[in-house]
Order: C-alpha cells, then structure tokens, then sequence
C-alpha cells in the first residue's frame, strides 16, 4: 500500500514542502530511502523500525521504499523520523490516513518511541499557510515555539503512540495556544545597568546615540577603561523589539536549534559576542548546508567584537557586505541561501599593541611602525562604516573612588524610545526602522542643511579626508541626536558633534 506523508525542508531560513512517500509491498524484506537523504536520513531507517517495534506497533517485514521528494532537493537531519513512522504505520494500515493530506509532520524519534525537538520549526510553522497545511504535528518540546503563529493548528506529542492516538480520534486534541504577543511584553530584564559606570559621559552619550539610532560604535581605549563594561550595558537602553521583529529574530535562532526546550519568542534583542578566533564561516555561517552564523544570529540586536584588532583581518572584512546591505548571502554549489543581518556592530580595542598609546600616566612602548601595522588589520572600508568612534580614557583616581552612582538605564532608555518614536513617526511610509538604515534618498528628504552646517560637514570632510560614505554617516548621526534633542531640523550643535565621532578613523 502507498502512503503519502507531508513534511518540510528548511533553505536558509524558508521552508520547502517535501512528500514521505512510503510504500510497503511484498518482496524481500528491505527499506530503503531515495530522494537525495543524508546521513542522518538514511540512518532514520533503524531508528523507526526500532521505535515502532518498542511503541507497541508492527513493523512490516517486507520492501519498504521511502521516496522524499522533490527529488532532486538534498534532505538532512533526524527531522523525517516521525514523518516515516507515520506513513509506514499508515501504509501498513495501523493508523488512518484520512488526516494526512493536510497535516505535516516533523520530529526526530528516540528508540523507545519518544519525540525529540528539531530545529527550524518556527520558521516551518511561519510558512505553512504559503505551503497549503492547516495542521503541524511535532514534538511537544517544540509546541510553544510553532504556536506563535496564528493561521495553523499545531499538535504536540510526547510519544509516537501518542501521535497514533490522535490520528484515530483528532477532535479529542484541542491545537495548542501561545500567546507570543503577552510574553513580548512581559517586561524589559536589565542585567548590566548603565548606574554602575562610573564616569565617561563621553562613551555613555555615545551609548545613547548608538541604541536611539541604532549606529554601529567603536570604543578605543587602554586596558581597564571600561570599554567592555560599557559595551555590555548597551542591551539595556536599546529599544523594545516589535512583534514582527521577534519573529524574525525567532525564526532565525529556530533555524540554528537554539529554541529547543526553550520559550516560545525571543522577548530581548540578541547580543552576541563571538571570539576573537572566531573563523569567517563562524561569523557569516557556512557549511555544506549552510545554517546563520554570529551576524544573522545579531539580526536585529548587536554584535560586539571583543578586541577588534585581534580578530584576522580577512575575517573581519567578511563584515563590509553585511553592514551596508542588511543579509549576507552564502553560495554553494547546489544552492545559493540568504540570511537576514540587520544588526548594530559594536566594538572594543586598545590603541596599540601594548595598550597605552595616548595614556597620559602608563608611557607606550610600541613604535610608530607596529602601531601602523597594529591598526592596518582594521582597512579603511570597514572604519568607514562604524559611525561613533570613541576614544576612552581611563578613569580619573577621584572618579574611581566616587561613592555616587552615575545614570540609571531607564532614563536613558527613556530618551531612547522618545527618539525612536520620531524617527519611526518619520519613516512610517518606508521599511525603515532606524536612522541608521537610511539611504541616499532618505537623507536628501530628512537631513538637509542650512548654509552654516554644510559649510561646517565641508571643513571636517576636508580636515579629517572622509571619504562619502563617511559623510553620510556624520548626517546620520546627526539626525539621531536631533530626534534625541526632540529637533525637527538639523542644526550646527549636533553636527558638530556627530563630527566628534570621526575622529579616530585611523590611529597609528
């Protein structure tokens, strides 16, 4: 008898519709699994023999032929154990079919019959109305992640037999609900507050221009100044996400397994903070079927790069695509994926080698010659597109002993929001969402300038040898500290001191 199954294939982030046909006739008892499986897939075939046998039911000896289509579509992962289960159940008549035509499946399977969580089902689940179901079937470690889509019923299961149960009596199972809107808003979770940075006003306003326009910021520094410290509390002024943001942000962490047994959305926005060693697959993702690396995983929060200048330079130009154009594409011989990378780049490194170049107590001991060859890891392009460069000294001897607390994030986070709300006030006839976003068409409608600020923008072009990209970048942030100064109009104060923040493009 022949039986067809429905379940999905993942391509980057979207999801494919496959077939699980399974026929069971009479031969020499065999399975065997065609349609371009992997490992994983081929190895199903002893996993749900055994799990079949151990859950109570018969597995047939005679041919089994499991056919996944398209054919020509490369299938990985335990993911079709269920589905397999269920049609060689449904093929040797042990369970009714009448429910399959519209219902996929999707779960890896345990010897004893047990259903495992699998990734990427936020992102099955978020396309199955395209995909023509109307009933997902997976294990109940992945219910609180699917049900957050509206439009499918989603039916979670501990055990094969349970599975079995439901498709012989499907109204005695109500669809699981979650209501991903309530656990957005349950409330922010601050762990690092800006109260606990003691000084720099310098590096903390930076801080604040950086969440309300969401710039990619730079701190250089000696060792101990407090770079990464203030770095770490930039979460916590940073704006709530949108419900469609935190699908997005989902979506992709589903994909890379990082929801298994967790919650069902993720509430805060990412903050990554890979290793200097990192390789440029690590970063960018990779691999034969290719799954989100840091800046994907950073989709709509922040990636910091700990000691910027540590990181090998070829890795770090794998981030110029990235920042200007919002996804990276990851090409392979079979198939070409694209992950979304909208993200806020933040990062931290000493001034040279030894760490104390411009210290006025520690002396540098590094030549102009390693300094230069220090700071070339870091190439012009990639400079030019992190927008606040900010120097920060170390702490003054009554600045560290001081017993008062600087400013709270909640304040902060409260200039932030106000700001973004202007900012989203103007862009609500675009898919922008942030003034860092902006293209060229964007800043000739909203950042114009009068005669003594363009006359300003010209001298420091000249001065400091910007190129137009950094230009732009200064007009960018220039609209930012408008909005967080509630101006309609960009003026020579914040112009001048969005300037302050191109000082250090190159330091050698």
């Amino acid at each position: 008898m022949l039986s067809r199954i429905w379940s999905a294939s993942l391509i980057g982030i979207d999801a494919v519709k496959v077939g699980v046909e399974v026929d069971v006739s009479n031969g020499m008892p065999a399975t065997i699994v065609v349609g371009l499986p992997d490992t994983a897939v081929q190895e199903s075939r002893e996993r749900v023999k055994t799990a079949i046998k151990n859950s109570g039911f018969v597995f047939p000896m005679r041919r089994i032929i499991i056919n996944l289509t398209p054919a020509d579509l490369r299938k990985e992962g335990p993911i079709y154990d269920l589905p397999i289960a269920v049609g060689v159940l449904a093929s040797s008549e042990q369970i009714p079919i009448e429910w399959l035509d519209d219902t996929l499946f999707l779960g890896e399977l345990s010897l004893d019959g047990t259903l495992r969580a699998v990734a990427g089902v936020l992102a099955i689940a978020a396309a199955a109305e395209s995909l023509g179901i109307k009933n997902l079937v997976i294990p109940a470690d992945n219910v609180r992640e699917a049900a957050v889509v509206k439009g499918v019923n989603v039916y979670g299961f501990k055990h094969l037999s349970e599975v079995s149960a439901f498709l012989n009596a499907p109204e005695s199972v109500l669809p699981a609900e979650v209501d991903g809107m309530a656990e957005l808003t349950q409330g922010r979770n601050i762990e690092f507050d800006l109260r606990d940075v003691k000084g720099q006003a310098h590096a903390r306003r930076a801080l604040e221009i950086s969440a309300a326009g969401g710039h990619n910021l730079i701190f250089v520094g000696p060792p101990g100044s407090g770079k990464t410290m203030l770095a770490r509390r930039l979460p916590s002024i940073m704006p709530e996400m949108s419900f469609e943001e935190a699908l997005e942000v989902t979506q992709i962490h589903s994909v890379a397994g990082l929801l298994k047994n967790k919650g069902s959305i993720v509430a805060t926005r990412p903050f990554r903070s890979p290793h200097h060693s990192a390789s440029g697959p690590a970063l960018v993702g990779g691999g034969s079927f290719p799954r989100p690396g840091e800046i994907s995983l950073s989709h709509r929060g922040i990636l910091f790069l700990d000691e910027l200048t540590e990181f090998k330079r070829d890795v770090l130009e794998f981030l110029r695509q990235p920042l200007e154009d919002g996804h990276v594409t990851i090409s392979r011989a079979r198939q070409s994926v694209s992950f979304p990378a909208q993200f806020t780049l933040v990062a931290s490194t000493n001034p040279c080698p030894c760490g104390y170049y411009g210290d006025p107590i520690q002396p540098c001991t590094c030549s102009p010659i390693v300094r230069e060859k220090y700071w070339a890891k870091l190439s012009g392009p990639l400079m030019d597109r992190i927008d606040l460069q900010v120097r920060v000294n170390r702490l003054k001897p009554e600045e560290i002993v001081q017993e008062t607390i600087g400013e709270e994030s909640s304040s902060v986070y409260a200039r932030v929001q106000a700001a973004r709300s202007r900012s989203q006030h103007r862009f609500k006839e675009t898919n922008l969402r942030c003034n860092a976003e902006m293209q060229s068409k964007h800043m000739r409608e909203w950042c114009k300038l009068n005669d003594g600020t363009r006359t300003l923008l010209e001298n420091a072009i000249k001065k400091l040898g910007l190129s137009m990209r950094g230009s732009d970048r200064i007009l960018k942030v220039s609209r930012t500290i408008a909005d967080l100064n509630g101006d309609a109009e960009i003026g020579i104060p914040h112009v001048a001191e969005a300037i302050q923040y191109r000082t250090i493009d190159r330091m050698q």
